[in-house]
């Protein structure tokens, strides 16, 4: 239990770490990594993290999908709060680590939506829903690992993050939302990127057993 945690930490650390700091960086360099830049990155170390972590702890990553698994029944629920607080401490730790190095910025790569907060809610809840669907259809028990997994979810957040990134930030991620937004104060639409990529989830176990069942959500896949 405590590699699997300490994976969860690391990875979260280095997935918020590299997604939150090329915003960052593409906001202090004049948008020299650009958006296509900045959502290949989360894609591309979401990708590499499955790889490296997936035999370990399953490289969840994102307390989004921790739920989603324990929800499809695929997770034991005495594991769940520990892997949050392990997410959620590394994703902690990397933005404090990015405010000493780019103190003046102002929002630490916080997820701000843009237009009306409706909007952005509905796009985490569906861009969630979407990757959550994935995770569940590419995985084997509550570990995302194998050929196909890292390049299908890397590829889903990759893709998600391009499109709805610069209307709602495309977090799917609640602890990824949290860190920058401890860090720089931004709390006034943390609400959507807590709740809307949970109930995503949720809704892409029910989505998951109708359309794969029997195979997707099965009790004699879980915690495998």
């Amino acid at each position: 239990m405590r590699r699997q945690l300490a994976a969860e930490a690391f990875g979260t650390f280095a997935l918020v770490f590299a997604g939150t700091g090329a915003i960052i960086i593409n906001g202090i360099s004049g948008g020299t990594v650009t958006h296509v830049g900045i959502a290949l990155t989360f894609g591309l170390v979401v990708l590499a993290l499955i790889y490296a972590l997936g035999d370990v702890s399953g490289a969840h990553l994102n307390p989004a999908v921790t739920i989603g698994f324990w929800a499809a029944r695929r997770f034991p629920g005495r594991q769940v709060l520990p892997y949050l607080l392990a997410q959620c401490a590394g994703a902690l730790l990397a933005s404090a680590v990015l405010k000493l190095l780019f103190s003046q910025h102002a929002t630490l790569g916080a997820t701000l939506p843009v237009g009306w907060p409706f909007h952005s809610f509905i796009l985490e809840f569906i861009l969630t829903m979407l990757l959550m669907f994935v995770i569940l259809s590419v995985s084997t028990g509550a570990k995302e690992k194998g050929l196909m997994a890292g390049v299908a979810v890397g590829g889903v957040i990759g893709l998600e993050a391009m499109f709805a990134g610069p209307i709602c930030g495309a977090s799917m991620n609640p602890a990824r939302s949290l860190a920058p937004a401890a860090f720089s104060l931004h709390f006034e639409h943390l609400w959507i990127y807590l709740t809307a990529p949970v109930l995503g989830a949720l809704l892409a176990v029910g989505a998951c057993r109708v359309i794969q069942a029997p195979g997707c959500c099965t009790a004699r896949e879980a915690c495998s």
